[in-house]
């Protein structure tokens, strides 16, 4: 088992809602992923990570998605959540396509009334760009759908660096 697991296992349930907190911002998934443990693998961790998300009303994931900066500008602060979304999307502020992806955001919040999300992490400013451009022709229930997608890609890969 990984120590960091072990750890975590072994907290008592508020402080571990309160590191859980840092890969989704919604305090009944903190919870609920929390009241789980304690868990044998990263890999029961994260099915039970992404099941309650799953299991989110639209509210509670526009309160997730108001947890992140937009792709582009830099998560103040140095809490472990601005940590990790300075380092998923590393290089989108400094890149050419940075305005780009500013008037992307502004376009996207305009329509959709919440923070273009997507998963970064090894992704270049240029497919963000396109990705940005390319969801603003979605439709809502779409949309919605693959903020959900997106959600889960980044809760998951939190999950695994809380414990690995």
């Amino acid at each position: 088992m990984f120590p960091a697991l072990t750890r975590f296992n072994d907290l008592v349930r508020e402080q571990a809602e309160t590191e859980l907190l840092a890969c989704c911002a919604v305090p009944d998934w903190a919870t609920r992923v929390a009241l789980g443990r304690p868990y044998p693998s990263v890999g029961s961790l994260t099915a039970v990570g992404l099941s309650a998300l799953a299991d989110l009303s639209w509210d509670q994931v526009a309160l997730a998605l108001a947890a992140h900066p937009r792709i582009g500008q830099r998560a103040d602060g140095d809490s472990r959540e601005a940590a990790w979304s300075r380092r998923e999307q590393a290089d989108a502020g400094a890149s050419p396509e940075a305005d780009a992806l500013r008037a992307a955001n502004v376009a996207y919040e305009e329509r959709f009334g919440h923070v273009f999300l997507i998963f970064a992490s090894g992704r270049t400013p240029a497919e963000m760009l396109a990705a940005a451009r390319a969801r603003l022709a979605n439709d809502e229930a779409t949309e919605r759908q693959v903020v959900r997608e997106e959600l889960a890609k980044i809760v998951r890969l939190r999950l695994e660096r809380l414990v690995e």
